[in-house]
C-alpha cells in the first residue's frame, strides 16, 4: 500500500536526480557493485548502499561509503536511525531498489517473504520499483527452487536480470555469472530514464552504434541491431568493445581533406619554402595501379613456374612461340581416384580440395580376430574432432589451428577394434577413415546439436577443438571498413559441448575430454576433469606445433590418477587410448 499523499515514480520515466537503493549481497561477485555504485554516480544518481553480513565479507562499508557519498547500513538494529524507523525511510526514500548481487538465498527470503535483516526488512517494507541481479553456482542457478523463485518475484513485479553465462568462481562453467557492471549499469538506466551513455564513453559509443543514433553517422554498410528484449543477458556485450582514437562519424569529409597545420605559427627561426611542385606520375601507368584494378606480373622465366604437373588439373598452356616448360600429361579421368586409396570411404572427385595424406592407422598392427570378436564390438563410439568455424560475415570467421589429426586417429582406431563409430567433424582436409559414419559441421552450435542428435552412445571421446566464442551478431553482407578504425567485435559463449554431455540423460557410460593447454597442463585438465564432470581427461602442451603436426605427448588424467605417456604418433596414442577404453569398458561389464 502507499501512504497517503506518496505517488509511486513510474518505472522508466525522466528523473532529475534519482536515488538507488543498492543491496549488495553476499557472494564473490559482490566487488563488482564498488564499479556499479561509480558508473551510477557518474550518471548522475545518488546511491545510497545496504549491505548484508555477507556481503561485508567481500566488500567493506568504507569502500561502498566513498564512492558513493552515503553512509553505508549494515544493520537492522542501528538505535539512532531505528528511533526514527530508518528502515522504511529508507525504502520509501529511493526511485529504485536494485539487488546486485542477488545470491540464491536472498532471493529465495524475498520469495517467501522472510524479513530477518536489514535487506530483506526494506525490500518487504518499500513501495518502489525493485531489481534483482543474480548470481550464483549454475546448478543453483537452475534448480527447481530457484526457478520457482525467480517466477514468482517477476510475477510481483520485480524486474529480475537474467545471469550471465562463463566460468564460475568455483571453476564450473555455465549461466549464474553476474554481468558486467556497464551492463548492470545499462539496465538501471533504462529503468530511470537516464542516459547510460553519460557515466561512460565506451558505453555511449557502445549505444551510438547499436542503436544508430543520428550523431553516429550515416553509413550504407550499417546495419542496426534490434532493441534488447527485457531481461535478456547483457553482460559481455561491452567487454569486448574496441576502444576508437578518433570516432569517424564525428569527423565531417570537408575537416577530412583539411590540412591540420594550415594557419600555424612556425616555430622561430623557420622560414616558410615555396610551394612544392604537383608530382609528375607520367611514364608510370604501369607502376601505379587503382585499387582493385592491378593485374599480375608478366611470367619472367619459363623454367621457374609450371615446373610440375598436377594429373587432377588441365595441363599448362605453353608460351606462344615456345614448347611447355613443364611435361603436359592429360587430365586424368575423375572416377580413376574414386578408389585410389583404401585408406578412403569417399570417392575422391578432382574437384574436392587436396586432401593430406594422413593416414589414421599409419603404423598399428591390425586386429587378428573377426569383427566380431574384436574388443568394441557392438559397441558405439561417438568422436568429436577438428576445428569450428565461426562465422563474422559471409567472407571471414573465428577458428583455430586444429587439423584434426588426432580425433580421426582415434576414429580409426575405434573402428579397427569393432565398434560402430560416428565421427563429428569440424572443417579439415582429412579422409574419412573406413568404417566410420562422418558428419560435417561447420559451427561450434551445429557440432552440439550433431552430438545431441547422434546420441546415446557406450563412449564419447571429444577431441574437438571447439571455439569458446562465437560473434554475438552475425553480419549478412561483408563488413567495409570504416576509416582507419576496426569494426566493434563483440562475441559471446559457445555452448560447451562437453559439459552438455556429461550432464544429459543419455550420458555415455564413458566420457573422455581433450585439454589443448600451454601450461600447467596437468593441473588445469584436473580442474577441467572435475568441472565438467567427465571421466578422463586427456591433456597435451600445445604451445610447440602439436596442433597440425605429427606426434603428440600426453597425459591421461583419471580419478586418483595421472599416467604421462612417452611422445608418439596420434597412431599409436589413439590405439593405446582405444585399448584403454575397452579394458574399462570391460571392467564395467
Amino acid at each position: 500500500m502507499t501512504p497517503e499523499g506518496e505517488t509511486i515514480q513510474p518505472l522508466g520515466q525522466p528523473l532529475a536526480h534519482p536515488r538507488i537503493l543498492l543491496v549488495v549481497g553476499g557472494g564473490i561477485a559482490a566487488y563488482k557493485s564498488c564499479e556499479l555504485v561509480r558508473l551510477a554516480k557518474r550518471g548522475g544518481a545518488e546511491v545510497t548502499c545496504v549491505l548484508t553480513d555477507g556481503g561485508a565479507q567481500f566488500v567493506t562499508p568504507m569502500a561502498l561509503a566513498a564512492l558513493s557519498g552515503n553512509q553505508v547500513h549494515t544493520s537492522l538494529w542501528d538505535l539512532k536511525n531505528e528511533a526514527e524507523i530508518g528502515h522504511i525511510q529508507l525504502s520509501r526514500e529511493a526511485d529504485l531498489v536494485v539487488i546486485c548481487p542477488a545470491t540464491a538465498d536472498l532471493m529465495a527470503r524475498m520469495a517467501a517473504g522472510i524479513a530477518d535483516d536489514l535487506a530483506t526488512t526494506l525490500i518487504l517494507a518499500t513501495n518502489r520499483p525493485v531489481m534483482a541481479v543474480p548470481a550464483m553456482n549454475v546448478k543453483m542457478w537452475q534448480h527447481d527452487a530457484t526457478v520457482h523463485n525467480v517466477e514468482v518475484l517477476r510475477s510481483r513485479g520485480i524486474t529480475v536480470i537474467e545471469p550471465d553465462m562463463g566460468d564460475m568462481a568455483c571453476g564450473e562453467f555455465g549461466p549464474g555469472r553476474l554481468p558486467e557492471p556497464e551492463a548492470v549499469w545499462v539496465e538501471i538506466a533504462g529503468a530511470l530514464g537516464l542516459d547510460a551513455g553519460a557515466a561512460s564513453a565506451d558505453i555511449a559509443a557502445y549505444l551510438a552504434r547499436r542503436y544508430n543514433a543520428p550523431d553516429y553517422g550515416e553509413d550504407e554498410d550499417y546495419e542496426e541491431d534490434p532493441a534488447p528484449s527485457g531481461g535478456a543477458s547483457m553482460g559481455g556485450m561491452l567487454g569486448s568493445l574496441i576502444q576508437r582514437a578518433t570516432p569517424h562519424w564525428a569527423q565531417s569529409a570537408e575537416a577530412a581533406e583539411e590540412d591540420e597545420y594550415e594557419g600555424m605559427d612556425l616555430p622561430d627561426g623557420l622560414v616558410e619554402g615555396p610551394d612544392l611542385p604537383e608530382p609528375d606520375y607520367s611514364g608510370f601507368g604501369g607502376l601505379m595501379a587503382k585499387k582493385g584494378s592491378a593485374t599480375a606480373a608478366p611470367p619472367t622465366d619459363r623454367e621457374a613456374i609450371n615446373h610440375q604437373v598436377n594429373a587432377r588439373q588441365a595441363a599448362p598452356q605453353p608460351f606462344e612461340g615456345e614448347e611447355a616448360a613443364a611435361p603436359v600429361a592429360p587430365m586424368a579421368s575423375p572416377m580413376a581416384f574414386a578408389h585410389s586409396d583404401p585408406v578412403d570411404s569417399r570417392a575422391e572427385l578432382s574437384l574436392v580440395p587436396a586432401l593430406d595424406a594422413f593416414d589414421p592407422l599409419a603404423g598399428q598392427p591390425g586386429f587378428d580376430q573377426d569383427v566380431e570378436h574384436r574388443p568394441l564390438y557392438g559397441r558405439h563410439v561417438l568422436v568429436t574432432a577438428g576445428p569450428t568455424h565461426e562465422p563474422i560475415d559471409p567472407v571471414r570467421y573465428l577458428a583455430n589451428r586444429s587439423s584434426g589429426k588426432q580425433g580421426y586417429a582415434i576414429a580409426a582406431a575405434a573402428a579397427a577394434a569393432g565398434a560402430r563409430v560416428t565421427l563429428v567433424s569440424g572443417p579439415v582436409h582429412l579422409r574419412t577413415p573406413l568404417g566410420v559414419d562422418r558428419i560435417d559441421v561447420g559451427s561450434a552450435q551445429e557440432m552440439a546439436d550433431a552430438v545431441r542428435e547422434a546420441m546415446p552412445a557406450d563412449v564419447a571421446i571429444m577431441v574437438a577443438a571447439v571455439a569458446d566464442w562465437r560473434p554475438r551478431d552475425y553480419i549478412g553482407e561483408k563488413i567495409k571498413k570504416r576509416g582507419s578504425a576496426p569494426p566493434a567485435l563483440i562475441l559471446t559463449e559457445n555452448p560447451d559441448i562437453l559439459a552438455s554431455v556429461a550432464a544429459s540423460a543419455n550420458r555415455p557410460e564413458l566420457l573422455i575430454g581433450f585439454a589443448a593447454e600451454t601450461g600447467n597442463v596437468v593441473e588445469n585438465a584436473r580442474k577441467k576433469r572435475k568441472s565438467k564432470g567427465v571421466d578422463w581427461i586427456v591433456a597435451n602442451d600445445v604451445s610447440g606445433d602439436v596442433m597440425g603436426g605429427e606426434d603428440n605427448e600426453v597425459h591421461l588424467v583419471r580419478e586418483g590418477m595421472v599416467e604421462k605417456w612417452d611422445e608418439m604418433t596420434k597412431q599409436d596414442v589413439a590405439m593405446k587410448l582405444v585399448l584403454q577404453v575397452a579394458d574399462r569398458l570391460k571392467v564395467n561389464a
